[in-house]
């Protein structure tokens, strides 16, 4: 069986500027799962990648809204299926906090699940 864990991230606040996440695991991965949301309505759109290729896991997407989170999986991932990422590429996440002029995100959350492997 695979080990299973998330990665749970929570930038509370509205939002004055895009938001950029950077790191590295230490293991070989498949990105499973993705749960975002803020607490607002808002505009926010979601783009998961690594350096270089900002939308190599999921291209731009919306976020949800009031505590309501969107769901992404295979599906909704670049090429419809589970992106796998390899030890030590620097994955990023970019989060355009008002979608080019909408309303601002507050309280952003964001649960990745991977598999390791």
């Amino acid at each position: 069986m695979q080990n299973v864990f998330t990665q749970t991230i929570h930038v509370p606040g509205t939002l004055a500027a895009n938001l950029g996440i950077y790191y590295k695991l230490p293991m070989d991965v498949q990105l499973v799962h993705v749960s975002a949301n803020g607490s607002n309505t808002n505009n926010g759109l979601l783009t998961i990648g690594y350096t270089g290729t900002l939308a190599a896991y999921l291209a731009s997407s919306s976020i949800g809204d009031g505590n309501v989170p969107i769901v992404f999986d295979w599906n909704d991932f670049v090429g419809s299926q589970y992106p796998h990422i390899s030890a030590g590429t620097v994955i990023a996440i970019v989060l355009d906090f008002d979608g080019a002029g909408g309303t601002a995100t507050a309280d952003f959350t964001l649960v990745l699940t991977f598999t390791e492997g």
